[in-house]
């Protein structure tokens, strides 16, 4: 599906107010800027708020890639006990953990200890309402 939406030509600032202009520049589409991959990309919407501290929040979309390999502190969707949930991904001395939030939580699951837990994605995009 293409989503075109009209592009501003100017940038907003974040800090004090400038004269702006009303001009477009063209229509973008989201897709072009948002999926690398449109045949391994999908959207989920999360529930729950255990991942709150790393900007995700209840009700959130997430943009998920099932093409991509996991990085180091990547964002990733996971298959726990057949559910899906969103967790971060970290590796550390030859082993990978998933956590919920921060790295410094104690709630981690070791991957080589469960290897019924496998990762389904790779969380690419969060959009959520301010």
């Amino acid at each position: 599906m293409k989503l075109l939406l009209p592009f501003h030509l100017n940038k907003v600032g974040a800090g004090f107010p400038s004269p702006a202009t009303d001009y477009v520049e063209d229509d973008i589409d989201l897709n072009i800027h948002l999926i690398k991959n449109a045949p391994a990309t999908f959207l989920i919407r999360v529930q729950g708020k255990s991942m709150n501290e790393t900007g995700i929040h209840d009700g959130d979309l997430l943009i998920v890639d099932k093409s991509l390999n996991p990085k180091n502190f990547s964002t990733v969707i996971a298959n726990v006990n057949e559910e899906l949930v969103v967790k971060n991904f970290v590796k550390e001395k030859n082993q990978s953990f998933l956590f919920s939030g921060s790295k410094k939580s104690k709630n981690k699951i070791n991957l080589s200890e469960n290897p019924q837990i496998f990762i389904w994605g790779v969380v690419t995009y969060v959009i959520h309402a301010l």
